[in-house]
């Protein structure tokens, strides 16, 4: 199933077309996309019925939100592909680098992304849902508690990520909108190979990163392993799982975004963002 957010309201995907949950199940599910993690089953069984001839209204992509909007925790995970590595210079890490992207970045698959400096970097990435409580499991079990995947894009303001030293990745890469996420949520049943999901990244109709999940240093049940050990893991927090080689902080010469360029981010099997670079506004 396709979980998405239309303009604040939990729904279902159905071939291009929205079916509200909250209406579907008679209001025992809420329209909080938050709600999904606690009607899961019932989501499901609701899922299993629907048919394209009975659902509702077209889905317009500018008017997704996130699908998962208020995460509690927002973990990413830095130099997870052998390319991304050695294109920055750095050794491979023997265990996964760990950061977080405050929650408040996260933005739907069509929002536009204000440029906080002239060093903003893209970052296509492979996004993992939780969907249940989560601490100390073993990697044999660890798909089990995952929802589904989304494509996310890990946008990174390299002039404050590296201001100065040590690097302050948090903050670089939290800023409004700096976490477009979706276009939806997708379980696993709908994905053939897990394992293996190709990663595309154009910058106005350029390839810029083209690689797949097979590549990752740390696929996704080392990383929910190492996560778990540590930090209880609750139902709807996301994991960015990181980025291939091809940013432009490390290409000669260096790229970075412009007012007006498109970003597009898009996983095979779980859908495109597409995400255009403004300027940004002053606050108040």
């Amino acid at each position: 199933m396709r979980l998405v957010n239309l303009e604040g309201r939990l729904g279902l995907d159905v071939a291009g077309r929205f079916v509200d949950l909250e209406q579907a199940s008679q209001g025992r599910i809420g329209s909080d996309p938050m709600a999904a993690f606690a009607a899961w089953s019932e989501i499901r069984r609701i899922a299993s019925e629907q048919t394209v001839e009975g659902a509702g209204r077209p889905i317009l992509p500018p008017h997704l939100g996130p699908p998962v909007p208020r995460p509690s925790q927002v973990f990413a995970i830095g130099l997870n592909y052998r390319d991304h590595a050695e294109e920055a210079g750095l050794p491979i890490p023997a265990q996964p680098m760990v950061f977080t992207k405050f929650p408040s970045c996260l933005a739907g698959p069509c929002a536009e992304v204000p440029l906080t400096s002239d060093r903003v970097d893209w970052e296509v990435e492979q996004v993992v849902v939780i969907g249940r409580e989560t601490h100390r499991v073993r990697a044999s079990n660890a798909w089990d508690h995952v929802a589904g995947l989304c494509v996310g894009q890990d946008v990174s303001d390299r002039a404050l990520q590296f201001a100065d030293k040590p690097p302050q990745f948090s903050l670089g890469k939290s800023a409004s909108a700096f976490g477009p996420l979706g276009p939806a949520l997708v379980s696993l049943d709908e994905i053939a190979d897990r394992d293996d999901l190709k990663l595309h990244c154009w910058i106005d109709g350029e390839s810029v990163q083209d690689s797949s999940t097979r590549n990752l240093i740390f696929g996704v049940p080392d990383l929910i392993v190492h996560l778990s050990r540590y930090c209880v893991l609750r139902p709807g927090d996301l994991i960015f799982t990181g980025t291939p080689g091809g940013v432009g902080s490390v290409r000669n010469p260096r790229r970075y975004l412009k007012v007006g360029e498109t970003i597009e981010s898009e996983i095979e099997g779980i859908g495109r963002l597409s995400n255009r670079c403004v300027e940004e506004v002053a606050g108040a």
